[in-house]
């Protein structure tokens, strides 16, 4: 009888744990996302009511001032099992125009509808082993500190280093991690922020991980890829387009956070047929991070940031098509309220240029501006 209720009791057991092995082995599905809007005053009152000065680039996302502005709309499908997960990421709205703007020429050509312009990610990740991950799809770009998601970022507004990209990639590619604190990436991706490539060549990106320390990260991060458009004669090997670019933080204290980003990047020849630089051209800047959290509720970050264009080599150039250099200096405030859904955040930005990029309200050109904004988050 003993025997008997000790098998039973056994039985029971082994299939409790085998039941909570197979629920814990259950698909799970997830939903989330956000949305974004905003007010911002900009000093320097220009008639056109925009942030953008001379060259259009000037700023990301919040390009318009003096009214009240859509940011973007994201819905987040996920869908995971043991060994792999499956990642839908579509967004809407005027920064998801900006920031997928090269999916804007879809299978029916320019000018026609593309629901790909919805798309920021999609793509699935494959647990090969418990150290080795195969992605393929469309993913953001590895490469710099932000992010285009706003409830991620301590700051808003985005720095001239996200502006001049890469935003997003479309390829493969495959992460290796050898323990908890080292790792490798590396992947083969069509060419930077496009849903079609325009030529035959593949760009090579690549990324190392490593966190020397507890609360201390660091990702050295890079892309190689010809960016020339195909000669009539056929394939053009004269361009070359790099970018190397480092990102690290560091939690110096429960409350207290230090980031840094770096790139120096270079462009030789043409870069998807927007014109010839020539030989080799050079870019690059870098953004100071600092983040103070008070308390759970409230918490300051800043960005001082300087980006150097002066050879012409990036679309951010003065009037006369010149190239140009720009510090920024960026203090944001993040109040969070409604069971931590909502995110308030007023933001001061003010960028200072050596050329003169804006006009103000009554015709004057200005070598430097300077925004208020207002923004409000809702993440779900």
């Amino acid at each position: 009888m003993k025997k008997s209720i000790l098998t039973a009791l056994f039985a029971a057991t082994a299939f409790c744990g085998f039941s909570q092995e197979k629920e814990a082995e259950a698909p799970k599905f997830s939903f989330s996302g956000y949305i974004d809007s905003y007010y911002m005053l900009n000093f320097n009152s220009p008639s056109n009511r925009s942030n953008l000065g001379a060259s259009g680039y000037e700023r990301a996302f919040d390009q318009k001032s003096n009214q009240f502005s859509l940011g973007l709309v994201q819905t987040k499908f996920g869908y995971a099992t043991k060994n792999s997960d499956v990642v839908v990421d579509l967004t809407f709205g005027p920064n998801a125009d900006l920031g997928q703007y090269g999916n804007v020429i879809g299978p029916l050509g320019a000018g026609k509808a593309s629901t790909a312009l919805a798309i920021k990610q999609a793509y699935f990740n494959w647990k090969a082993s418990d150290k080795l991950t195969l992605t393929v799809g469309q993913f953001g770009t590895h490469i710099g500190y932000e992010v285009i998601d706003a409830p991620i970022n301590y700051n808003y507004s985005l720095s001239n280093l996200f502006n001049n990209g890469p935003f997003y990639h479309i390829g493969a590619k495959a992460n290796y991690a050898f323990s908890d604190k080292f790792s490798a990436m590396v992947g083969l991706v069509n060419n930077v922020d496009n849903l079609n490539d325009n030529n035959s060549s593949k760009g090579f990106i690549y990324q190392i991980f490593t966190s020397p320390a507890a609360g201390w990260n660091v990702y050295v991060n890079g892309i190689s890829s010809n960016e020339s458009a195909p000669l009539a004669s056929g394939k053009d090997d004269s361009g070359s387009y790099n970018l190397l670019d480092l990102t690290t933080s560091y939690q110096i204290t429960p409350k207290y956070l230090l980031g840094l980003n770096a790139a120096y990047g270079s462009q030789t020849g043409d870069f998807q047929g927007g014109g010839n630089v020539g030989d080799s051209k050079t870019w690059g800047g870098v953004a100071l991070y600092s983040n103070y959290a008070f308390t759970d509720k409230f918490s300051v970050g800043g960005r001082y940031e300087v980006f150097d264009n002066t050879a012409g080599a990036r679309a951010l150039r003065a009037a006369d098509g010149s190239g140009t250099d720009v510090s920024s200096l960026t203090l944001t405030a993040t109040f969070t309220a409604a069971d931590g859904h909502l995110l308030i955040k007023p933001e001061l930005r003010s960028d200072a240029y050596k050329t003169a990029q804006f006009v103000d309200g009554d015709g004057k050109e200005q070598k430097s501006q300077t925004t208020l904004g207002l923004h409000f988050i809702y993440k779900f």
